[in-house]
């Protein structure tokens, strides 16, 4: 029998470690809010701003949720009218696009790039075919995944001003590998503007840490719970100190379901259209605050690439990366930090 599992989401850890941990200053306690974005909970969790009360952090994380929405109607491939329904619909013709959504594109396209198609923006037709939210959901037919593939290829985005073109009129964008941290920066941000010193912004997979913790007039990092995979009760494998950083975490037991006793997640090889094979269950990188969306493409990158080629890639350029194999072992560079449990 077919069926959906779904880990518990980075997000819900990472705040159950962070209030365990005892993060609320001793004359406030954080205002903690969620909502629901980009198809994930999203969490805002403000500790300290300029004269902190609740009723100012209620307002600053109601405005940053205003910001999901909107970048939601610019971004969703799925919701009617948006930035990036509007090309996928137009069959080649051109879209006069809101500038933040050109920028989301270039950034898409430069990993797209970097990556040599390992990420690829252009994979919308091949990720419409592979519905992980259906009830009964479905591995697609054969000769429909090699038709989307071929539509694939970050070369057919055309971007002139404000405009984006897609030379290939049948194909698709999907900006779901890195929307979610491009968004978590830019909500990152909004926050500060807005007096908040101390906060978890936490959109799926993507937590984002503004400041340190503040306790008993200390301030030290926050800590950050990366999942077991395939948990069903919130455990955690270690923690991530993180101050003014991100950690994102890509992961195949984030979405996947199982048909004839073989599983398949969501995070797809672009030029087979199958789920992609790789010894990695999940991908957890930090970066300075501000770099979400690069972590984000770059994760899903090293886990497609698999541990050997991601390690090595991530030691050349010193980056701080933690890997779950599929064999239950760990890798992790030393700036990661990070801490088994």
């Amino acid at each position: 029998m077919k069926r959906i599992q779904r880990a518990v989401l980075l997000t819900l850890t990472a705040l159950f470690i962070i209030t365990q941990a005892g993060c609320a200053r001793k004359t406030q306690e954080p205002v903690v809010r969620q909502s629901f974005y980009f198809d994930t909970v999203c969490s805002i969790a403000v500790y300290d701003m300029a004269e902190m009360d609740e009723e100012k952090a209620n307002a600053a994380i109601d405005e940053a949720f205003q910001l999901c929405s909107h970048y939601e109607s610019l971004l969703s491939r799925t919701k009617e009218g948006t930035d990036i329904y509007r090309i996928n619909q137009a069959q080649g013709a051109p879209v006069e696009c809101d500038p933040e959504t050109i920028r989301v594109i270039e950034k898409g396209l430069y990993y797209s790039e970097l990556s040599g198609g390992v990420f690829d923006i252009t994979i919308g037709k091949v990720s419409d075919l592979w519905d992980f939210h259906a009830e009964e959901p479905e591995v697609p037919s054969e000769e429909a995944l090699q038709e989307a593939c071929a539509t694939v290829g970050w070369e057919k985005v055309q971007i002139e001003g404000n405009t984006v073109t897609l030379t290939d009129p049948h194909t698709h964008l999907d900006l779901g590998g890195i929307a979610k941290g491009y968004i978590a920066d830019r909500v990152g941000e909004n926050l500060m503007e807005n007096g908040v010193t101390s906060a978890i912004i936490s959109l799926g997979g993507n937590v984002s840490c503004i400041g340190d913790k503040h306790e008993d007039g200390q301030e030290t990092p926050f800590k950050i719970g990366v999942e077991k995979p395939y948990s069903q009760e919130s455990e955690i494998v270690g923690i991530v100190e993180a101050s003014d950083e991100t950690v994102v975490t890509s992961g195949v037991y984030q979405r996947y379901f199982e048909e004839d006793g073989v599983q398949y997640h969501h995070i797809l090889n672009a030029e087979t259209g199958y789920p992609a094979q790789t010894d990695i269950v999940g991908v957890t990188l930090k970066a300075p605050k501000g770099e979400s969306a690069d972590c984000d493409a770059l994760a899903t990158i090293y886990l497609i690439l698999g541990s050997e080629k991601a390690m090595a890639l991530a030691k050349e350029n010193d980056e701080a990366i933690f890997l779950i194999l599929s064999d239950g072992s760990f890798m992790s560079t030393e700036a990661m930090g990070f801490e088994a449990k």
